[in-house]
Parts: C-alpha cells; sequence; structure tokens
C-alpha cells in the first residue's frame, strides 16, 4: 500500500477517536438539550451516526492536513536571493525626481476649482 494512502488511513482513524471524544463531551455536557433529544428520540441513533460520521469528516481532514503540513523540509538555508549592492551606473536612473503640484491652500478653492 502506499505511502500516503497509509497516512490518509491513519488520520481518518485518528479524527474518529476525536469526533468520538467530541460527540461523547456534547452529550455529556448536553449542549443545547442534544443529550434529551437524542435519547427520547425513536431514530436518535441516527442523529447519533450523523454526528459521529460527519464530525470524523471533519476532524480526520484537519489532521490529514497537519500531518501533510509537517512534512515540509525545513529551509535552513540563509537563501533569499543575492545580496549584490545596485551598481552606480543603474543607481542614476532610480533616484526621485521631485515634480511641482499645484494644491489647493483650502476647501473653498477646491470646490472653485470645479
Amino acid at each position: 500500500m502506499p505511502e500516503l494512502v497509509r497516512l490518509y488511513i491513519k488520520n481518518v482513524i485518528i479524527g474518529f477517536f476525536i469526533a468520538l471524544a467530541f460527540v461523547g463531551l456534547l452529550l455529556g455536557f448536553n449542549v443545547g438539550n442534544l443529550r434529551h433529544l437524542i435519547f427520547t428520540s425513536d431514530i436518535g441513533y441516527i442523529a447519533m451516526a450523523l454526528l459521529i460520521v460527519f464530525n470524523t469528516i471533519v476532524f480526520s481532514g484537519v489532521q490529514f492536513a497537519i500531518a501533510v503540513m509537517r512534512m515540509a523540509e525545513d529551509d535552513d538555508s540563509s537563501g533569499g536571493g543575492k545580496r549584490d549592492g545596485i551598481p552606480t551606473n543603474m543607481a542614476a536612473e532610480h533616484l526621485a525626481i521631485p515634480v511641482p503640484v499645484d494644491t489647493p491652500k483650502s476647501r473653498k478653492q477646491m470646490q472653485l476649482r470645479r
């Protein structure tokens, strides 16, 4: 089996157990009166199964994303491009040249110009 598939299956299993713990905490703390709704309904088992399945999808996706991002190599090299100075013959081309601009002194003058 390819290594990436093994990694994905492992993270789905981890996500399943996290989802079980999360749903257990939801029911344990009775968030939004959810425990009462599930245990008193005749089809509450479907709601519980859907909570576990959808939370497994979420938590396994997050777990897999974290695992993939942790696989990245560290950039320990100093890199970042050259640190050469700007040649002097090009420096003259990049000088800032002041340009005079006529700006009105007050708002009244701005309105009169329009």
